[in-house]
């Protein structure tokens, strides 16, 4: 029997995940998406391949974790509409069928490698999120819950289901640990270490103006979706909280000991003090005026970054990482490229949001 607690809303949300998580695994496949070329491969010789013994523990850990949520976001929409057995062959197919293309591809990039060893691990990972997605339907109590609160605290319709996806997506970028909260600028080797007296660097006061204007994006985007303007605040918090809570779990696992605090620099905490005084007086505003207030904020908050920062590519952060493995520029990668998108997908929301 189908799962009988998720509405049309909830589904189109579920549908707006699937397609951004499809696209991040494109994005850490493909990349660097440069000098394609024909190599000579068949990729059925690529499927008769002797599974290689070389290939590592770890390098299956990070294939199953990558598809596991792209096989839950499947089965959950699956489930709402179909049987168990088949919500988990719908997750395991499109894990299959996407993970098989990804390889296909990767036959025409000189830097990457073909392997049924991923096809393999990646398909794993999709199964067991399909598993996981048609065992927690079960929950009716969780999901009577997550729908409660969804409705008490966001409003419905087409727009809002773009923005809590694109709420999710801001989120997945800020847990780099190698981008400062609230920021878009790298990190690199050369700051400074926490109760170790710094560098003589100067203070880069940009970096606090667009740490205020991607609080004030989130600030205008948490508007637009709250029922109750006046809960922004508790919002904004739990919102923040989570974002910092997971930055500093990623930046132990990933980053050096002396690096572990250098997301909390002085730049971002004036940004953040500034944002929110800013943020406070827009709560002021009618409605449209804020919208507007926020899409200024996302144009200087673009233009600012590709047109009046120098060049930080992804690799800039490489020297405080621990973690070296070639996954890493891929992560960098993707924060960079979701940082950058967000404010332009944040005006297309606002721009359909403005009438509500």
């Amino acid at each position: 029997m189908e799962e009988p607690h998720i509405s049309e809303s909830g589904l189109r949300l579920r549908a707006w995940l699937i397609i951004g998580y499809t696209l991040f695994i494109m994005y850490g496949s493909l990349s660097p998406f440069s000098d394609w070329s024909d190599q000579g491969f068949d990729f059925i010789d690529v499927l008769r391949t002797p599974f290689q013994f070389t290939y590592t523990a770890f390098d299956a850990a990070i294939n199953l974790l990558s598809y596991l949520p792209f096989g839950l976001l499947v089965g959950l929409t699956a489930r709402a509409r179909f049987g168990a057995l088949t919500s988990v062959i719908a997750g395991l197919c499109a894990g299959v069928l996407l993970s098989a293309s990804m390889e296909y591809l990767q036959m025409y990039l000189p830097m990457r490698i073909s392997s049924n060893m991923d096809i393999l691990t990646n398909s794993t990972g999709a199964l067991i999120g399909a598993l996981l997605a048609v065992s927690i339907t079960s929950w009716t109590w969780f999901f009577s819950r997550i729908t409660r609160l969804r409705n008490d605290l966001f409003r419905h319709g087409k727009e809002m289901d773009f923005g809590l996806a694109l709420l999710a997506l801001w989120m997945f970028g800020q847990i780099n640990p190698s981008l400062p909260m609230l920021g878009n600028v790298f990190i690199s080797g050369s700051a400074s270490q926490p109760f170790v007296p710094p560098h003589p660097a100067p203070f880069n006061g940009l970096e606090s103006i667009v740490v205020t204007l991607n609080l004030l994006m989130l600030g205008t985007l948490m508007l637009t979706l709250l029922r109750v303007p006046r809960n922004i605040v508790m919002a904004l918090l739990v919102v923040l909280s989570a974002v910092a809570l997971v930055k500093f779990i990623t930046a132990a696992l990933l980053l050096k000991s002396w690096a572990l605090l250098l997301w909390i620099n002085s730049e971002a905490m004036l940004g953040m003090m500034l944002g929110i005084l800013l943020l406070f007086s827009a709560l002021w505003l009618p409605r449209r005026t804020a919208i507007g207030f926020g899409a200024a904020a996302s144009l200087c908050n673009f233009a600012l970054v590709n047109f009046v920062f120098d060049d930080n590519s992804p690799s800039a952060a490489r020297s405080i990482y621990h973690w070296h493995y070639g996954h890493l520029l891929n992560y960098n990668g993707l924060a960079q490229t979701i940082t950058t998108v967000f404010p332009l997908l944040l005006l297309f929301h606002l721009w359909r949001a403005r009438k509500l």
